[in-house]
């Protein structure tokens, strides 16, 4: 059996294996950063918070993160000796001696803790990446610790969305910690990730991020409608492209590492086993210990097989077997989890009432199709390509930062699909209909006027820009590449 001194050198083995940049080695990291990188690196280089990263598994955070140490090194002039990198996820935690407190390890590498000096030859501030957080017991603690001793250390951890006990830890370093969420690839970021070697549509994509600022700071309707008719134009020597991207989008998702892979039964197999029996069956019971998991997994089959749709609550709990208690205690572990998420109804109040009429929609939806066992045939069934539509509207505006909430209105037979508050008087009503004739019903402008807004949205397929005080018709690929 390896003594405790020999046990000890394999931490250290590990510590010089994930950090090759001491050495002169750099690690290779794709060249296509997402949009979420500039951020993460400011913040990485300018806060004291510490920084932490969330997302569902395999959605690419160890590479932003080793993106971003690539660049600390190769652009900023970082020395790497001040960067260590470390998941805590390493099998060599659970042999040796040091393993429960690794980050005390970490920390006592470059500063003496009795002085709470710097080393001999440290250089400060040093950077303390570590990755896959939630695996080690307790770690809000040690991080607080080093964060209260005010030791010139630059944190930046990731962990699974999926872990309940991740999100519990973060809320207990409040004030101490700043937190980025990615999630899979948008279809804006899909299209900028095929086509890193077409310069000009790469230039016609960014350009939408222009006209969305505009909009969010003016609401000019006719200004939004001339300018998103322009990038339509532009988009016309691409358009076969775009039109043969879209369908492959709809079908495969938002996480990369399925992309290539050579047929559907292969994509549904690894994304119902990574990011739907794991997360259900391992982090969920993990982190809750539920006596029956099957039901949050039939719970969960039920919201994703009726996309969009307005449900009730109680009426879900007769239909599969469950209290209705138990149901709401399940549904925020499931949104946590980015494998669902819902919307309530508008109200104008600052308080809401309890849920009890709500929409549910998918992050991803190429782990519905893995869930359903659908392929590319979904594609011909037109009833299904609507709530598609509907469900990339939605997680295009669940990730806008000007969105303070996402809801839904509906009162018998008058509903908008969205509505997104801006600020406590700026709502932003969204039609999708996806239809070549995509003149919005008459209630969105009955609403959009009760509201006194300058502007709602009319999402339609293949369609003109066009103005229609204070409605503008918009293209769902112009609107998913403009707003995504």
């Amino acid at each position: 059996m390896p003594s405790d001194g020999e046990l000890f050198n394999l931490f250290e083995q590990a510590l010089q294996a994930y950090n090759p940049w001491w050495h002169g080695v750099s690690r290779d990291t794709p060249s296509f950063r997402r949009p979420l990188f500039e951020e993460l690196l400011q913040d990485a280089a300018e806060l004291r918070q510490i920084i932490s990263l969330t997302g569902p598994r395999r959605v690419g955070k160890t590479t932003l993160v080793l993106q971003v140490i690539q660049h600390l090194i190769g652009n900023k002039g970082v020395s790497p000796s001040r960067i260590v990198y470390y998941s805590l996820d390493d099998p060599i935690l659970a042999r040796i001696p040091e393993g429960p407190r690794a980050i005390d390890a970490i920390v006592e590498r470059f500063f003496d803790l009795r002085t709470r000096k710097p080393r001999e030859g440290v250089q400060a501030p040093i950077y303390v990446f570590l990755d896959e957080i939630q695996r080690f017991d307790r770690w809000e603690l040690h991080l607080k610790k080093y964060y209260d001793l005010e030791l010139p250390i630059r944190w930046l951890v990731t962990g699974s969305a999926s872990s309940p006990i991740f999100k519990k830890s973060r809320e207990s370093l409040l004030g101490r910690i700043k937190d980025h969420h990615l999630l899979p690839f948008s279809f804006r970021e899909y299209v900028l990730f095929r086509t890193q070697d077409q310069r000009a549509l790469q230039e016609i994509v960014a350009s939408g991020t222009r006209i969305r600022e505009d909009v969010f700071r003016s609401s000019s309707g006719r200004r939004l409608a001339g300018s998103a008719a322009e990038f339509q134009r532009a988009l016309i020597p691409h358009r076969d492209f775009l039109q043969n991207a879209f369908p492959k989008f709809l079908v495969c998702g938002g996480f990369p590492e399925v992309w290539d892979l050579p047929d559907a039964i292969r994509r549904q197999e690894y994304l119902f086993d990574n990011q739907v029996q794991k997360v259900i069956f391992e982090d969920l019971f993990y982190a809750t210990q539920f006596r029956k998991p099957e039901n949050i997994r039939r719970f969960y089959l039920y919201l994703i097989t009726r996309p969009g749709e307005e449900i009730r609550i109680d009426a879900v709990a007769s239909e599969i077997g469950a209290s209705r208690v138990m149901l709401e205690r399940y549904l925020p572990l499931l949104e946590m989890t980015d494998l669902v998420k819902t919307i309530q109804k508008f109200t104008r109040k600052p308080l809401k009432v309890k849920r009890s009429n709500l929409k549910a929609y998918l992050v991803d939806l190429g782990i519905r199709n893995a869930v359903m066992k659908l392929d590319e045939r979904l594609l011909q069934d037109d009833g299904l390509l609507g709530k598609y539509a509907e469900n990339l509207v939605f997680r295009t505006a669940l990730a806008w930062r000007e969105q303070l909430e996402l809801s839904y209105y509906r009162d018998r037979e008058k509903e908008v699909d969205f509505v997104a508050t801006l600020a406590a008087d700026r709502f932003l009503p969204i039609e999708v209909k996806y239809t070549t004739q995509p003149r919005a019903p008459g209630y969105l402008r009955e609403f959009t006027e009760h509201l006194q807004q300058d502007l709602a949205l009319a999402i339609g397929r293949n369609v003109e820009p066009e103005w229609h005080d204070p409605i503008v018709d918009l293209g769902l690929l112009e609107f998913l590449l403009i707003f995504g």
